[in-house]
């Protein structure tokens, strides 16, 4: 069975398929029906619904015909889909590739640079619920509200003292990353807590961290001074195990550690170490290397650590907002714009003739 299709009437070879016919495919489903109705309104896009349990050189005969590939989370995607250097040497006539959140750690962006494709994301989509989620995870471990919980279900007459938690106000928050999401973290510990917020970001100037409610420190001394330490960072290979014994060790004991960015950003067996001997005092959790992980996982048996298993940006409202945001930003490139979340433009002239060569016009130039 070939992939599922939004209109009748456009496999390979029929005469009625429109000029400048844009074929975008995806995997299972958009994570809200918003964008199956945005995309399937224009009548030169051919929108392909792929499944997995289809055979796959069925799948290949369909994505190998693709200009766009709209990427699932690393948590869903499949190999042998993932969009790397093998992907795209069968995709001659791919374009652009789209993650469909802010992260785009699943995407090989070395091999797209080199195939000529463009990466997009949908950064700045979902900076509101990532960040009231890791503000929740700051309040849970700080008033002891998840740990308590365990004890009263499984021990009776429960002595309440030892839960004692302690105040989030006047207390320093360590922000890494001061993007969207580091930003609104800043303002709400700034606002609702009278926090002293501090930034570790390298690409940007102590003004513009001031600008985002922080003060731009350096990595060792954010993690001495901080009694929360969150992460808002993308993984990279920069970023890619920046957070290991060292790190755990040289912030406080009675400091906690949340990351709701990506897994592999901090190492698990490292923090598991530290928490166990008290280098810390807690962790949370929304992001692990593995996706789902084992519910046999060290760290989700700990009762200092909290989990949730990749959901702070999965609100029902900004699934809805995403969702729009990256059909809107298919229908910009397929057409020729510039796409507004663009991860690696300097590429763009090669993406440029590319395009002209597959689709018979030039797009836009970067502004």
């Amino acid at each position: 069975m070939l992939g599922q299709r939004s209109k009748l009437g456009n496999f390979m070879g029929e005469t009625s398929m429109a000029v400048n016919l844009k074929r975008l495919v995806y995997f299972d489903s958009f994570m809200d029906p918003i964008a199956n109705a945005i995309i399937g309104r224009r009548d030169d896009i051919d929108l392909v619904r792929l499944v997995y349990d289809t055979p796959e050189a069925e799948n290949w005969t369909e994505i190998s015909q693709a200009h766009g590939y709209q990427v699932q989370a690393r948590g869903e995607l499949r190999e042998p889909f993932f969009p790397d250097a093998k992907l795209l040497a069968r995709c001659p006539n791919m374009l652009a590739v789209s993650s469909t959140g802010a992260g785009y750690d699943m995407i090989d962006v070395d091999a797209c640079n080199a195939a000529g494709v463009i990466v997009v994301n949908q950064s700045g989509t979902n900076w509101e619920p990532v960040a009231e989620h890791a503000l929740g995870m700051m309040l849970s471990l700080t008033k002891k509200i998840a740990l308590s919980e365990r004890a009263m279900k499984r021990t009776p007459d429960l002595d309440r003292r030892p839960y004692a938690g302690n105040n989030l106000r006047n207390k320093t928050v360590g922000i890494i990353g001061i993007g969207h999401i580091g930003r609104r973290i800043a303002e709400l510990c700034g606002v609702l807590f009278n926090n002293t917020v501090l930034a570790y970001d390298p690409y940007l100037s102590a003004e513009e961290c001031k600008a985002r409610g922080a003060e731009k420190v350096e990595l060792d001394e954010l993690l001495r001074r901080s009694d929360y330490v969150t992460v808002h960072c993308p993984r990279t290979s920069e970023t890619f195990g920046m957070f290991g014994a060292a790190q755990f060790a040289a912030m406080k004991p009675s400091a906690y550690f949340i990351n709701t960015a990506r897994g592999g950003i901090h190492d698990e067996a490292a923090l598991a170490a530290a928490l166990r001997d008290g280098k810390i005092a807690g962790a949370g959790l929304d992001v692990f290397l593995k996706e789902p992980p084992d519910p046999a996982h060290p760290l989700l048996h700990m009762d200092n650590v909290i989990a949730s298993p990749h959901i702070a940006g999965m609100t029902i409202e900004t699934m809805t907002e995403m969702c729009e945001a990256t059909a809107l930003q298919w229908l910009t490139i397929f057409d020729g714009g510039v796409p507004p979340r663009l991860v690696n433009p300097e590429i763009w002239p090669r993406y440029a003739e590319r395009f002209s060569q597959l689709l018979g016009f030039r797009p836009a130039d970067l502004p």
